[in-house]
């Protein structure tokens, strides 16, 4: 059975939602209609363009410029504050919303979420596109701003879907459509592919997503280590991945810290993940479980959130192979933006772990040992009575 999966995206949630309440409130104006940005403390040098209407993206103003350089482009622009408590609120009701058309959702952001839709022909027939056009058409109707849907058989192609022309509109990109929909398009495009790797490519040679699809395996990983499998597999629109909802019941671990400034450097967050790493690890240790699936989590100087994860063949609560895992998931995931906060999270919890012979059992065993030295070191000293040596492997 061929899988069908709806990537949903909000039209300039931020700015739409503050509109809203606006409007709700008595506001005399459509926020969305005139020359306005949503953006942090004008008052401090740090104030930046969270949002921006249609008419004020016409003045060259761009998301994550400062606010001081938005007025220089646009003398009546109107600046509002952000409301986050009124967006989590408008994110509720909206998978609310969504989670009638399927029991397996996923949310990906405060405003984007996939929907499992395969299987559903019996409930809704086999015109996805004519059922999306119903959803997007309702969502507008029932609380008044716009969305995008992206129609395809994995979430990377739905993601790049949804990306395609706004607002408002539905767009599939089925395997059948790959060469004509998405070979075309700058590997900037390609979901997960940061600006510093675009770059790179280029000066490679390559500047369209189809060209990155034919390039050989060896010459990507010569350049991109880890990242060259993903990006070839992107390329060509492979994704193998579940639509994987939030269930409260499954067990998991986890830890994230909102850094003092905004990281840029990919050293400076390998030492934070290496700590939280170790944090969560000893924690899983202490209640004697072993982690299945391991996962980073980011938000990024604009407040957007998104995450990357694995499954283990094998589950495990050493701390050197979790951070071995994380920094592969680091690299195959960092968009290269400023981060402000991160996380690591361990999840499909188990008492029961099984054993896998192995060419290196002896160092294995001895990984083992020092795990537990050290961890009664901390339960006799305090957590951060002993330190482990931070390395990559």
């Amino acid at each position: 059975m061929k899988r069908i999966i709806f990537h949903i995206d909000v039209n300039n949630a931020f700015l739409s939602w503050s509109a809203i309440y606006l409007l709700k409130n008595g506001y005399p104006k459509d926020i969305r209609k005139i020359p306005s940005i949503i953006g942090g403390d004008e008052k401090s040098r740090h104030g930046i363009v969270l949002a921006k209407s249609p008419v004020a993206k016409k003045y060259g103003i761009v998301t994550a410029e400062t606010i001081y350089s938005a007025r220089q482009k646009c003398k009546n622009l109107e600046v509002y504050p952000p409301n986050y408590s009124w967006y989590k609120e408008q994110s509720k009701k909206l998978f609310q919303y969504l989670s009638q058309y399927s029991p397996l959702m996923e949310q990906f952001s405060i405003d984007e979420c996939f929907m499992e839709m395969t299987g559903t022909s019996l409930l809704y027939g086999d015109d996805y596109v004519l059922l999306a056009h119903k959803i997007k058409n309702e969502i507008k109707e029932k609380f008044g701003f716009t969305v995008n849907i992206g129609i395809a058989e994995n979430k990377l192609c739905a993601k790049m879907a949804s990306d395609f022309e706004k607002p408002d509109k539905v767009h599939t990109l089925y395997q059948s459509e790959i060469e004509e929909k998405l070979w075309p398009l700058p590997v900037s495009d390609l979901f997960m592919l940061g600006k510093k790797s675009a770059q790179k490519l280029n000066d490679l040679g390559i500047h369209t997503i189809g060209e990155l699809a034919h390039t050989p395996l060896s010459f990507l990983n010569r350049h991109f280590k880890s990242q060259g499998s993903y990006f070839l597999r992107a390329s060509n629109g492979v994704d193998d991945s579940k639509v994987e909802p939030r269930d409260d019941k499954n067990k998991c671990i986890s830890i994230s810290r909102t850094l003092p400034y905004d990281y840029k450097r990919k050293e400076d967050l390998e030492k934070v993940l290496f700590q939280e790493v170790d944090d969560v690890s000893y924690q899983l240790r202490k209640q004697k479980m072993y982690a299945k699936t391991i996962a980073i989590t980011y938000k990024n100087s604009l407040f957007q959130s998104y995450s990357h994860q694995l499954t283990l063949v094998n589950a495990t609560n050493q701390t050197d192979l979790i951070y071995k895992n994380i920094l592969l998931l680091f690299e195959q995931s960092w968009k290269e933006d400023a981060i402000r906060n991160i996380g690591v999270r361990l999840s499909d919890l188990t008492e029961d772990v099984k054993e896998q012979l192995s060419l290196f059992e002896t160092e294995e065993n001895h990984e083992d040992e020092m795990e537990k030295v050290m961890d009664m070191l901390k339960e006799k000293f305090g957590k951060d009575s002993i330190q482990r040596a931070s390395r990559k492997e």
